[in-house]
């Protein structure tokens, strides 16, 4: 198969992915898709790093196996502990990870106050904090995590009373404090009607997506690996029963909140 042709892999620990998903193919309508969904081993976010690492890392294997000429990390918790050991193993390849949308929320709001909700791996490790740490001169960011969250979308929950009275629980306490919240979950960005509701009209909602596929594009255009179509999208999940297929599916034809 022409190398143009192959497929750009897709992964994220379950779900969640599907998001940065939607914004490539919207980037991309021409590329061949194969998305996987670690959705037995969700949520990653309350994992010890070295396990996402080695799951991440497991995924990235079989997928490259199957023939990829890029692999988009769509899952904030895997890039931030795996992305430069994937570099590293696959030097070749074209490897684009997903991390917190600070750099946009800073330049929208210079000398503001930025809330950034991700799941407990990604806020404590050094690369989110390396992160934060390039606008400690003109941005205060808060860490917000939201334990539970992943689980009750991977359950098929997003739009629920429970997800509501998590996300109260949570975000009430910033309601007209921030500036800007960042989704720092690719899983996020699929309650984001109700975080709106719950801060307010006057905190704007920002995530990684369409950079990240932005990002992918601009990869394959340097490396002359664009496709010219047909696209096409392909998803699998390591989950038995096929519920987070269809799940995927589902979210993936959702209307753009």
């Amino acid at each position: 198969m022409d190398r143009k042709n192959e497929y750009i892999a897709v992964f994220d620990s379950g779900v969640g992915g599907i998001s940065v998903l939607r914004q490539l193919r919207q980037e991309l309508p021409n590329e061949r898709f194969l998305y996987f969904g670690d959705s037995a081993n969700a949520p990653y976010g309350d994992r010890p790093v070295e396990e996402v690492r080695a799951l991440t890392l497991a995924a990235a294997d079989m997928l490259m196996k199957r023939g990829s000429k890029a692999l988009v990390v769509a899952c904030n918790t895997a890039t931030a502990a795996a992305i430069e050991q994937l570099r590293q193993t696959y030097p070749d390849k074209i490897i684009v990870g997903i991390e917190p949308a600070v750099k946009l929320a800073a330049g929208h709001f210079p000398y503001g106050r930025i809330g950034v909700m991700a799941t407990q791996v990604t806020l404590k490790l050094e690369r989110f904090d390396d992160l934060v740490h390039r606008f400690d001169d003109t941005t205060r960011v808060e860490r917000i995590s939201a334990p539970g969250l992943v689980d009750l979308i991977e359950r098929g929950k997003a739009d629920s009373p429970e997800t509501e009275a998590l996300l109260t629980k949570i975000l009430s306490p910033w309601r007209g404090k921030l500036n800007a919240l960042v989704l720092g979950c690719t899983h996020y960005p699929f309650v984001k009607k109700t975080v709106a509701r719950i801060l307010g009209e006057y905190t704007e909602l920002l995530d990684g997506s369409l950079g990240t596929a932005r990002e992918t594009r601009h990869r394959l255009e340097a490396a002359g690996l664009l496709s010219d179509g047909p696209g096409e999208v392909v998803i699998e999940d390591s989950a038995p029963g096929g519920e987070s297929i269809e799940l995927a599916k589902r979210l993936l034809e959702q209307p753009e909140i």
